[in-house]
């Protein structure tokens, strides 16, 4: 992918939920909520700050799972991928330990 996000913006893969409950149950997609897991694909360079001018980094980096709001960023497709670019602000937190799925 050659895409990158400006300022304190971040691209996001989501990561597929399970199409069946715990009972065997399969939930057809139209009545599936979308997740509110992902894994980081790209960071911008960081926000200016407007006291000082200079840039502040950004916490989270490419390969990071992380949790974000349901409503939160906007719906883009890249090279046939269904992508999320949201602020660094949208994201709720990093899930420590654990691998991104694909």
């Amino acid at each position: 992918m050659k895409f990158r996000p400006l300022g304190d913006r971040v691209v996001v893969r989501r990561i597929k939920e399970d199409t069946k409950t715990a009972g065997g149950i399969i939930i057809p997609e139209t009545a599936q909520e979308k997740p509110q897991e992902g894994e980081i694909i790209s960071v911008g360079p960081g926000a200016i700050d407007e006291k000082t001018g200079k840039r502040t980094p950004l916490e989270v980096k490419p390969g990071d799972s992380v949790l974000f709001g349901k409503w939160s960023g906007t719906e883009v497709k890249i090279d046939g991928e269904e992508l999320l670019i949201m602020k660094e602000s949208d994201v709720m937190g990093v899930i420590e330990g654990r691998k991104a799925k694909k």
